[in-house]
């Protein structure tokens, strides 16, 4: 049987990343590439001849957005295979229109920042950023340690705001934890799945005041912009911490930076509102809050996760058989 055409749309460093010798010849394996590989853009005479034969498409970070106008030059396209978690920066309602089956990486990407989360809960509940941050403290010794709260990660309360499939992960991992409590705040979520997971859904406004970490995962959406803001900090108890390591518009940045200043609420953000933050934000100068540069997704041999979750997807289509990473009209505004 002969293989469907395909290309490779992605920027160059998202190619170098993903593919290594053995994941190209697998890729060859699959589908029929043309000679240069790989395109970062859709718009020459050459991409466009390409466009014109191709059934499939690998994509990754720097793929354009498939436009009406994009996807008219590509008739036989049927398939998107996204080797990258969000599908946002590039899914059109063309797509929807033509059915083109789109699948995400998602949940591979999923891995690493669960973890990463993981890792800051923990890092939260010994208060370590803050404490490694401050000269007068680093080097002391914890028993001239105080004004901190309870640091301590023994049945610790988590509030998980978004039960999506960071989420799910994160309540899973904290079963690490000895003897925590787990709250979850999703207006989409079973409380049959809540409660499989080993945690308790419940609506926010109940769970602020309850939680010693907060973390957030739920998608960017009109509905969740600044969903943590000054009222909802304001409900938290005192030397509680705020993980985000979803979207940073999740949270009123002026409003977290006023709490953290009163050395009441601490912070570690791995994404903000606006990326990067530019220099006036009240984020930079702020006590008690640690940012990384967007670091939680998958990066070095983590790629490698994605690359193959795409191929697999990509080999169970060529099969006929069901695909685990769909993105549909319908699931698309759910997703982050």
């Amino acid at each position: 049987m002969s293989r469907p055409r395909g290309l490779i749309v992605m920027n160059q460093d998202a190619f170098a990343a993903h593919f290594d010798a053995a994941r190209l010849e697998r890729v060859r394996t699959l589908v029929d590439l043309p000679d240069r590989t790989w395109t970062d853009e859709l718009d020459s005479p050459r991409s466009r001849a390409e466009l014109a034969s191709a059934e499939v498409l690998v994509t990754s970070w720097g793929v354009p957005r498939l436009t009406a106008d994009r996807l008219a030059v590509a008739p036989h396209l049927r398939a998107v295979f996204h080797a990258a978690g969000s599908v946002r920066p590039f899914a059109d309602e063309a797509l929807w229109a033509r059915d083109i089956v789109i699948t995400s990486g998602a949940d591979a990407n999923a891995v690493p920042v669960a973890e990463y989360t993981l890792a800051a809960i923990i890092f939260a509940g010994k208060k370590a950023p803050f404490l490694a941050a401050d000269a007068s403290t680093a080097y002391r010794g914890w028993s001239h340690l105080g004004g901190f709260g309870d640091l301590s990660n023994f049945r610790r309360t988590i509030g998980i705001v978004g039960f999506s499939r960071i989420g799910r992960r994160v309540v899973e991992l904290l079963r690490t934890l000895d003897e925590p409590t787990v709250l979850v705040s999703d207006p989409y979520a079973d409380p049959a799945e809540v409660a499989a997971a080993g945690a308790e859904l419940v609506d926010l406004a109940d769970l602020l005041p309850r939680v010693d970490v907060l973390s957030l995962h739920a998608p960017e959406l009109p509905s969740t912009h600044h969903l943590i803001g000054a009222a909802e900090l304001a409900q938290l108890p005192d030397h509680a911490t705020v993980v985000n390591t979803a979207r940073g518009s999740l949270v009123d940045s002026a409003a977290l930076a006023a709490e953290c200043r009163t050395g009441r609420l601490y912070a570690i953000l791995d994404v903000t509102d606006p990326e990067p933050l530019p220099a006036d934000s009240p984020l930079r100068t702020a006590p008690n809050l640690m940012i990384t540069p967007h670091i939680a997704g998958s990066l070095g041999t983590e790629v490698h996760r994605l690359t193959d979750h795409a191929l697999d997807e990509l080999t169970r289509w060529l099969a006929g058989d069901p695909l685990r990473a769909r993105i549909t009209a319908e699931t698309f505004p759910l997703t982050a």
